[in-house]
Formats: structure tokens, sequence, C-alpha cells
């Protein structure tokens, strides 16, 4: 599996709920509330955990021209310093 090493912050999903909710029961904040996932994860990392945890044994290769993340340079997909962070880890979620 070719997979670039762009860095992401993946969040469950209930955690989404939880944050939106939150803000949507709140104070008007008149800007923006920026949540993310508490760790950030290589996608090539990302692919690595999410095969061990499926018994996969294919192997992950760094291609930095991989999929549309490929592209992507930085940390422009991961969460700002002043964001709120999720509690369920990638690891945790896929436990479930």
């Amino acid at each position: 599996m070719r997979l670039p090493a762009t860095p992401v912050q993946p969040m469950a999903s209930a955690d989404v709920a939880k944050a939106v909710a939150r803000v949507a029961v709140g104070a008007p904040r008149n800007g923006i509330q920026n949540v993310a996932g508490p760790e950030v994860l290589r996608l090539d990392e990302w692919g690595r955990v999410a095969l061990a945890a499926t018994g996969d044994t294919r192997t992950v290769v760094v291609d930095p021209t991989a999929g549309i993340f490929g592209v992507v340079r930085g940390d422009v997909l991961t969460a700002p310093r002043d964001a709120v962070l999720a509690t369920t880890s990638y690891r945790e979620w896929l436990a479930r």
C-alpha cells in the first residue's frame, strides 16, 4: 500500500458530535472553534495501524506522490494550537 507521510489528526465521529453539541448549546462564539483528534499521525502510520488492527499483512510504503494528500505539504491537515482536542485516539477507536 502506497501512502504519503502527510500528517493528519483523525477525530472519532462521536467526538465530533460532542464538540458540535457543546458549541450549539453554548454562548455565541462569533468565531471558529477548532477541534481535532488527540494525536497527529502521518498517513503512512495511520495505514500501518489500520492494517495491523485488521490482521492485514500488506506493507505500507511511503510514496510522497500517492493520492490527493501527497501534494499537501507541512501541517495544514493538523489542528492549530488553540484547538479543543478530543479524547478518543485512533487506536482506541479501532479497538471498539
